[in-house]
């Protein structure tokens, strides 16, 4: 069946994100010469931009008309909750040295738990505020939402800063833990505030609690079945190919389990790549399936995170602002810093046990706290309305500026202070 959008099928969808991809990293890697995502971002930007002032200033063109409808019937949440991100999670974890992780799984624990919950508290009163001041027709419980959907963070860039500047392995493997569990508890805290948000009803801390458990714990439980199960499956037998098909078994298949479930299964897909990463990797894995499994997911996170980030871009053809949007987007943006800030340090400063063992750890945790797909998918994901609106603009601000302005100066960032270099020994650059 075609769908309305010029007789399109999904196949043809997905061929024309991967052609353009494919063709504007190229063009970006040869000319523009920025670091890959965000070159695509940009490119993305301002082909909605370059869109919006033809339909605009041009009669007759309505091109920006025809790849909004395109995003629609592509479903960007859903293309991206129901199906990259379980990939994504996955890949990432692959690549997570358990051992250091597990070193330093105190103050990981808390900035993916208590730092989400904070920063989610802090970002939803300091939007109250503003939306308070500027008298916005947004009812008290939906700046808590958008705190939800905005605290999850992106590790995919920084880890890339991270290696380049020789950032202590330890911290890395923080930066990657945090990222891979918070996106898990993030969705989880946002799917109970939204859906206290769309009944009206007042929101109960006891049975937020009680769904935080069951959705958080199911995930973990059935991430480490689906885990244990491929790692039992792989070490039966020498067989790259297929050892590589059970990966993405367990991919496909446990997150198809948890959303037929409805327990997280961005937390199950981030338990089970650490585990076939790990013990996978180590006991099940001759050194061709560990060669073949590794090139394969990562050219799986490439293509993925090309295809994200240029929908990130495109996807501004959506907002159509006024000076509502405009005032609460920008002011978003240092309410999203402030909040990191202080979820960073309650997170890691107040139980001495949660301190990174690496030095100069809390600023990359901070200026690295980049947002990404996740909070744009989970906007656009609101009910329609002129609060999904206004919060969807917020959304892409803080977005546009973690991908534009933290990820193009984290590096200079790193070199200007105590950098924890791979030896262990802070050096002072700059």
């Amino acid at each position: 069946m075609h769908g309305e959008t010029g007789g399109l099928t999904p196949f043809d969808l997905a061929a024309m994100l991967v052609v353009a991809s494919a063709l504007l990293g190229w063009f970006n890697h040869h000319f523009i010469k920025l670091p890959h995502v965000i070159g695509l971002t940009v490119m993305g930007a301002v082909a909605a931009v370059a869109l919006l002032l033809a339909n605009a200033f041009i009669p007759g063109v309505t091109m920006d008309d025809t790849v909004a409808r395109l995003l629609e019937e592509m479903n960007f949440t859903d293309t991206l909750l129901d199906g990259m991100l379980s990939f994504l999670l996955f890949a990432g974890a692959l690549h997570v040295d358990l051992d250091r992780l597990r070193a330093d799984w105190v103050p990981v624990l808390l900035l993916s738990t208590v730092g989400v919950i904070i920063s989610t508290l802090v970002v939803g009163l300091a939007m109250w505020g503003v939306g308070t001041l500027l008298a916005l027709p947004i009812g008290t419980i939906w700046y808590f939402v958008f705190g939800a959907l905005i605290a999850p963070t992106d590790p995919v860039s920084v880890l890339g800063v991270l290696k380049e500047e020789k950032v202590e392995e330890s911290l890395q493997a923080t930066v990657a833990g945090e990222s891979l569990f918070n996106d898990g508890v993030g969705i989880v805290v946002f799917v109970i505030l939204l859906g206290a948000a769309v009944t009206g009803q007042d929101f109960s801390l006891a049975e937020g609690a009680r769904l935080f458990v069951m959705e958080a714990g199911g995930g973990i439980l059935i991430g480490l079945i689906f885990g244990y199960m491929g790692y039992r499956a792989m070490r039966s037998m020498d067989e790259y190919a297929l050892e590589v098909t059970i990966t993405l078994a367990v991919v496909m298949g446990g997150y198809a389990l948890c959303s037929w479930l409805h327990i997280s299964g961005p937390l199950a897909m981030a338990v089970a790549g650490l585990l076939i990463g790990n013990h996978g990797m180590t006991y099940a894995m001759s050194d061709v399936t560990r060669d073949y499994t590794i090139k394969f997911w990562e050219v799986v996170d490439e293509l993925l995170n090309s295809v994200l980030f240029l929908l990130i871009g495109l996807e501004m053809i959506v907002l159509v602002p006024g000076l509502s949007h405009l005032w609460l987007a920008l002011l978003a943006i240092p309410i999203t810093l402030g909040a990191r800030a202080i979820a960073v340090t309650l997170s890691t400063k107040v139980v001495p046990a949660a301190k990174p063992k690496a030095e100069g750890a809390w600023g990359v945790l901070w200026w690295g706290g980049l947002r990404g797909g996740i909070s744009i998918a989970l906007a656009l994901s609101l009910p329609a309305g002129e609060t999904r609106d206004l919060l969807v603009a917020a959304t892409f601000a803080a977005v546009l500026f973690s991908v534009l302005v933290q990820r193009a100066t984290l590096g200079r960032f790193i070199e200007r202070g105590p950098v924890p270099h791979g030896d262990g020994a802070p050096e002072s650059l700059g």
